[in-house]
């Protein structure tokens, strides 16, 4: 009988630092940083041979489901070009918005709800609310839900 693969959660903290680095080299290649293998792991000062090792037993939790769909909160200065900017983020960074919700603002703020599905992201969760909470207008940027 074969064995089924098992999987753990472990804060990464916990983690080989080899772990770490494939992640990173694996990160590397998706996002362009890197073109190929032998440059991701010479930037994270890998071997090749435990990049190969390790690469498909290594992911990063959010890229363990076949689809993910998150609701993202924001909540925004009322001023042109902001959610438009926040947009141009999502686009590049290769989300699919499902749903865009927003409540007619007061007092100079607009909360917005957006669904985006993030099987194609090429940065992660924790990387893209940076971006987003970091966009110029934006007050507050939090997950909902996913």
């Amino acid at each position: 009988m074969k064995n089924s693969p098992k999987y753990y959660i472990v804060d990464a903290s916990a983690l080989p630092e080899v772990f770490l680095k494939v992640a990173e080299a694996k990160r590397l290649l998706a996002t362009g940083q890197a073109g190929t293998v032998n440059e991701a792991t010479k930037i994270t000062g890998i071997s090749r041979s435990a990049f190969y090792k390790y690469r498909d037993a290594v992911q990063p939790f959010q890229k363990m489901n076949v689809s993910r769909v998150i609701t993202f909160q924001f909540l925004l200065h009322d001023e042109p070009g902001v959610l438009s900017t926040m947009l141009t983020i999502f686009a590049q960074e290769k989300t699919n918005l499902l749903t865009i919700n927003s409540i007619t603002p007061s007092n100079g703020c607009a909360i917005v709800t957006i669904t985006a599905e993030t099987t194609d992201m090429v940065v992660t969760l924790d990387e893209m609310l940076h971006m987003l909470s970091s966009t110029p207008g934006v007050i507050k940027a939090e997950v909902l839900a996913g």
